[in-house]
């Protein structure tokens, strides 16, 4: 399993269409915190950065700070590209309430100075897809804008794309933060434990010992 989660709960039917027809203006206030916490946060890791080339560990207090703009960003891009109406909160405290959850592990005791040092030249690959990645979303978010203003509803359909496109964008920040080493999931399945409620295979039971010779006539 992926060390940083991502969940979006559906929000099903009876949407709120007021909201969602000025949604881009209602979001002007949540984007501009999250713009200003953005700022901090990229000096955040580029401190961070250099912590971990010189001696491999990430600084508790800065790796907070930056899982925080994470859980925040994640939050008002949910809002923001209607997976969600409800309001975010202007931090980046966990929130196991709200629709839009983020869960990123405690930080390693020790991590690659290699794949630290070379993150943007290694993470290429990374960032082109977080491009593609959000291109989808803003698609969807149209699509959906209309959707939800006709119908009330954004159809899962539509939802399940979204999400697995917001859940990639949300990894890549993380992967790009530094707060992980391993490189995002393509898809938000890949990434889950619980993919589709399946657990994985019990292992086969081992074969009946052959019987003992002596027992033969």
């Amino acid at each position: 399993m992926y060390p940083v989660s991502y969940e979006a709960d559906y929000p099903g039917g009876g949407r709120n269409r007021l909201t969602t027809f000025f949604r881009y203006i209602v979001a002007i206030p949540w984007l501009i915190v999250a713009g200003l916490y953005g700022f901090v946060a990229s000096i955040a890791v580029i401190v961070a950065w250099f912590a971990l080339v010189f001696t491999g560990k990430y600084p508790e207090g800065i790796y907070n700070f930056v899982a925080g703009y994470i859980r925040m960003i994640s939050r008002v891009n949910g809002f923001y590209y209607l997976a969600t109406d409800e309001w975010p909160p202007f931090n980046g405290d966990e929130n196991p309430s709200y629709p839009v959850r983020v869960g990123i592990p405690p930080p390693k005791p020790e991590y690659s100075r290699a794949k630290a040092g070379f993150r943007l030249i290694i993470g290429i690959p990374v960032m082109l897809l977080a491009f593609v990645q959000s291109l989808i979303a803003q698609v969807i978010a149209l699509i959906g804008w209309f959707a939800i203003l006709f119908t009330g509803e954004l159809s899962e359909g539509l939802f399940e794309p979204l999400r697995s496109a917001l859940a990639y964008n949300a990894r890549a920040s993380a992967y790009f933060g530094l707060l992980t080493e391993d490189y995002p999931p393509f898809s938000l399945e890949q990434g889950s434990a619980s993919a589709a409620g399946q657990q994985p295979p019990a292992p086969a039971a081992p074969p009946p010992p052959p019987p003992d010779p002596g027992t033969r006539r």
